[in-house]
Formats: C-alpha cells, sequence, structure tokens
C-alpha cells in the first residue's frame, strides 16, 4: 500500500542493489593584491617576508606586490585570469644543466628522465589547460629511495621541483609555473598490505584511486573517498591536498581516515610516520602537516588508510525542489530520519541541469518536471528490505510536507549510474561550454546559495553562473560559464567572490587546494598570524623554498 500510495503521489520507484558505489561512471595566474578581509574584521595584511633566512614583521597594505622591482619578471600564462598578473620567478633558483640530467640518469635510468617534448607539454599543463608551465625535466622515480635521492641532489643545487600525480587539480597545484622539475610518482603504484580484519590499506603513492577501490571491492570493503576524478588521481595526491569528495558526508575527511604516511622532505630526509593504528597519542602527529600541503613541505611517498566493510543495500534517489529552502530543510531531515545510513547528500541547480542536458550526450532529467534545485540522496547499510523502506517512508513524508516536488529511486545498476552521471558530468558539461571560472568555496548551509544570486544580479548577461556540490558538508562549486575568458568579467568576479566568502565566515577552499591560484588569496581565510606560523613551517622543512613553489602560501614570501 505504500508502495502505490508513493508512486500515485510522487511517482517514486523504489529500488536496494548489491552495489551500487562502485558504478558511477569515470570520467590565474594571481589575481589582486589580498584587500584584508578576514572573518568579519579588516587588517592591515601583515606579512612576514624572509631576510637573510629570517622573517621579520612588515605592514603592507598590498602584501601580494613585490617591493624588489630590480628583479627579473616573467610573466606565468594562466588562461582565465588577468593577462596582466605576474608572478616572479625566484632568481635564487638555479637553471637546469646537462650535468644535473646525468645526474638523475644515473639514479633513475635512461628511460625514467623525460625530456620529450610532447610529454612534458602534457606534463606542464593542467588537464584544464588554464595553467602551463616550461619544465625541461620529468622524472620517474619507483620507490621512495629515488625520491630521497632526487630530492637531496635538487635541494643541494637549489633547484626547484613540483610533484605529480594524475594532475587532476583545479588550481594549478600539480603543474610548474617556471622551470621546475616534475617528479611524477605515477610508477609508485603497489599496494603493500591490507588488513582484512582492522580494514586498513597500506599503498604507495602513485596508486590510481579507482585502482583501490576495484581491489578494495574484491576484499569487500570500500574507500572512504570518492571523487568524479576517480579514474585518473593519485592517493598521493588526494593526501596532498586532503580531497573531499562524495562520502565526506558519511567517512569524514582524509584527516580521520589517513591513519599513517611517508613522505620525503626537501633534503631527502624520509619520514616514517606509516602507523596502522587508530590510537598512537606518542606526540605531535605530524602527518596532518602534510595532508593538504599540497607537497609544499615533502612529497608523500606511503600512505596508510581506513577503509570500509562495503556493505549490501545501497539506493539512491534523484529528487527535485523547488527553492533552496526546501533542499536545507530536507537535508536536516534526512540526518535525523537516514542517520546511519546516508551516504551521501548532492545538490545541483537548474542552471547546471541544462548545462548537462545541453552538452552531454546520453543524459535525461530523471524526474518528469523541471525545478529549481534536485538532489542526490544515497544510503548505505546492511539491511536491504529495512534499508528501502525507510528511504521510501522518508520520500513520501517529505513530499506530504511538500519539501519535495517530485523525484525517483534508482531501479537498477544502469539508472543509478545515469543519476551520477549528471552530478560528475557538470564538470565536463563547463569545459565543453567554454570558459569557466571555478571556485570551491565552503560556507554555512544557509548561506550557500545567496552567494549565487548574488553573482548572478552583479555580472547579469555577461555570463551564465551556477551552483552545485556537497551540500551535506557546506561546500558549494561555484561556476561561471563564458563564452571566453576576459579581464572585465574577471574583474566583476575577483576579488568579489573571496570578499563575500571571507564576510560570511566561509573559507575560499573547501577541498581543491589553494595551488597557484589562490595562494595570494590565503588571507581572506586565515589571519595573517596564522600565516605567518605557516611560513615558519614551511622554512623548516623547506629552508630553501625548492618544494611546489609560488603554490599555496603568498608568493612574495619567498621571492626574496
Amino acid at each position: 500500500m505504500m508502495m502505490q500510495k508513493l508512486r500515485r503521489s510522487g511517482e517514486f520507484i523504489r529500488f536496494g542493489c548489491k552495489s551500487l558505489i562502485t558504478s558511477r561512471p569515470n570520467k590565474n595566474s594571481v589575481s589582486r593584491s589580498v584587500s584584508g578581509f578576514v572573518n568579519h574584521y579588516k587588517s592591515k595584511g601583515k606579512l612576514f617576508v624572509p631576510s637573510d633566512g629570517n622573517y621579520y614583521n612588515t605592514e603592507l597594505h598590498h602584501p601580494c606586490i613585490s617591493r624588489n622591482l630590480g628583479m627579473l619578471l616573467q610573466q606565468y600564462k594562466c588562461f582565465g585570469s588577468s593577462a596582466a598578473s605576474l608572478i616572479q620567478r625566484n632568481p635564487l633558483f638555479s637553471s637546469l644543466d646537462s650535468k644535473d640530467v646525468s645526474h638523475f640518469k644515473e639514479i633513475l635510468g635512461e628511460k625514467n628522465v623525460i625530456e620529450d617534448k610532447e610529454r612534458l607539454e602534457t606534463a606542464n599543463t593542467d588537464w584544464m589547460h588554464k595553467y602551463k608551465g616550461s619544465s625541461k625535466l620529468m622524472l620517474l622515480p619507483k620507490n621512495t629511495e629515488e625520491v630521497s635521492q632526487i630530492l637531496e641532489y635538487c635541494d643541494s643545487r637549489r633547484l626547484a621541483v613540483v610533484p605529480q600525480g594524475g594532475n587532476t587539480g583545479l588550481v594549478g597545484g600539480s603543474v610548474p609555473v617556471f622551470d621546475e622539475v616534475i617528479i611524477n610518482v605515477g610508477l609508485m603504484n603497489k599496494v603493500l598490505a591490507f588488513d582484512e580484519v582492522s580494514g586498513v590499506l597500506v599503498c604507495e603513492a602513485g596508486c590510481i584511486l579507482e585502482n583501490l577501490a576495484t581491489f578494495l571491492d574484491r576484499k569487500g570493503f570500500i574507500m572512504p573517498l570518492d571523487l568524479g576524478a576517480k579514474g585518473s588521481c593519485h592517493i598521493g595526491g588526494n593526501v596532498s591536498t586532503n580531497a573531499g569528495g562524495l562520502r565526506l558526508i558519511r567517512y569524514g575527511s582524509l584527516h580521520g581516515t589517513v591513519l599513517g604516511l611517508e613522505a620525503v622532505t626537501a633534503n631527502g630526509n624520509v619520514l616514517d610516520m606509516l602507523g596502522t593504528l587508530r590510537k598512537d597519542n606518542t606526540g605531535y602527529d605530524l602527518k596532518h602537516l602534510f595532508i593538504g600541503s599540497e607537497g609544499s613541505l615533502g612529497i608523500v611517498t606511503k600512505v596508510s588508510i581506513l577503509t570500509q566493510p562495503k556493505l549490501s543495500s545501497v539506493n539512491l534517489a534523484f529528487i527535485a525542489c523547488k527553492d533552496y529552502l526546501s533542499c536545507q530543510k530536507l537535508l536536516v531531515e534526512a540526518k535525523r530520519n537516514l542517520g546511519e545510513i546516508l551516504s551521501a547528500f548532492e545538490f545541483l541547480d537548474n542552471n547546471s541541469m541544462d548545462l548537462v542536458l545541453n552538452h552531454l550526450d546520453g543524459v535525461r532529467n530523471p524526474v518528469s518536471s523541471s525545478e529549481n534545485f534536485y538532489i542526490l540522496i544515497e544510503t548505505t547499510g546492511s539491511d536491504e528490505t529495512n534499508d528501502r523502506e525507510k528511504l521510501e517512508a522518508f520520500l513520501l513524508k517529505s513530499l506530504e510536507k511538500g519539501l519535495v516536488s517530485d523525484g525517483v529511486i534508482a531501479q537498477d545498476i544502469n539508472q543509478a549510474s545515469s543519476f551520477w552521471r549528471i552530478r560528475e558530468g557538470i564538470t565536463e558539461a563547463l569545459q565543453k561550454a567554454g570558459a569557466v571560472y571555478k571556485y570551491d568555496l565552503s560556507l554555512p548551509v544557509e548561506e550557500i546559495y545567496n552567494i549565487v544570486n548574488d553573482l548572478r544580479g552583479r555580472l547579469g548577461d555577461l555570463a551564465n553562473v551556477m551552483g552545485y556540490g556537497h551540500l551535506g558538508d557546506g561546500n558549494l562549486h561555484l561556476n561561471i560559464s563564458a563564452a571566453e575568458y576576459n579581464d572585465k568579467l574577471l574583474g566583476l568576479i575577483e576579488p568579489y567572490v573571496y570578499e563575500w566568502t571571507s564576510k560570511h565566515r566561509g573559507s575560499i577552499s573547501a577541498e581543491h587546494g589553494l595551488g597557484v591560484m589562490k595562494a595570494n588569496e590565503i588571507f581572506y581565510s586565515k589571519s595573517p598570524e596564522t600565516v605567518a606560523l605557516m611560513a615558519s613551517i614551511k622554512k623548516l622543512l623547506d629552508p630553501k623554498g625548492i618544494l611546489n613553489p609560488y603554490k599555496v602560501l603568498p608568493h612574495s614570501l619567498f621571492s626574496h
């Protein structure tokens, strides 16, 4: 009777299956000087810059502007950012010569020292073709010892390096800015150990996330991390950027699921923090310094991560809501009523839906009527009948309350995959639509869509503004789609987006990192005192600044 009522009132179709989790499809340079907005207060932008190896306090209203005017300025080409934006190459860095290449060949062998122009062209460019470096060398170490030898030599020569994995980042963090030597860990792709009792997986940093998921699936486990880029991204890069993804609402961030790691610092020292214990309260938990530091403190070479048993019941609903307030209320009700089985709560607006329908083949709207917002709710549990009934009851109750206007529950794996294709296909559709300005923001849930509406009013017909993301985590992916990149449009977007986010006590980087795109904007989310402490940690672990320079921290900190 309940199902008949549900079908009549909302055309929901029930579905329970063994596993939908593995059915999902694979898949600026510096802007302006920091204005000093930091969580509701204005600062003068105190900055700590190095002088003879030490940091001193200086008052700057524009901390991103270099004062060493005599230094050679080189333009870093970054599509989608101001053409006039300049990043200064650190003149203290050495330039690569033939002796360096010969030395690397002694360490790695000829075939793992890449000088081929075509391969370097790919490695120098991010996947969105927005950031492009000019490295003349890519190194492919096979193990930690080779990474250690490479870094020890680079540090002695003061050769800057950029760690690289799957190169799926969105902020230019994994490609060179200038001529940094690329260290790609793709050959370090072994699973080293798996404990079926504890669920702890130990692997090398170059393992592709989807390959780890496949390995665990055969063991009856799942990764606590799921991303649209899972077919290309590496676990080392995931850890180094503290990637979030679709399951964070259920399993938390990598700061919680990564139990240990191994990292190599700039001077070649290997830090063995590869613990597999849930509890270890002996001193400072240093692994957290490397989770989210984007390779600026050391290169992650191995990871131990807590995985979860694969549960037998997975359900997926695609729901239409008339307004954003209904989405918020639905999230609250989902947490209360689905509780322990809720594993994903994603949202997208009508602009995002239209973009996907117009630019991706074979995609259709699962619900019969167009609405302003769409929600994907995934549940994962161990009791198929009970879980299905709980989701059906929740959806029926939400329909009766007017929170939901239409919806459908996937009836087979193919339909579930088609639902996820809509959500995970937005990035691909944006690329096909033309130029795109991407912002990854954390905000209080009630504020998330206000910035989308405000930006639409600000930009008018100049661009198509859309919002989607991980509503359950308060994470908005704000995207501005236009026919082409231009300075006028960028000037209307930045620093407005950063100032708006800071004013509403948000973060300018929820899960994508800062990279080169937002390194100078860190003051919108962190106080000058906090940034100064970060800089001192960087100086301690990487005194010569060779690790992923120009990323994460303001460029002027390390340009002297």
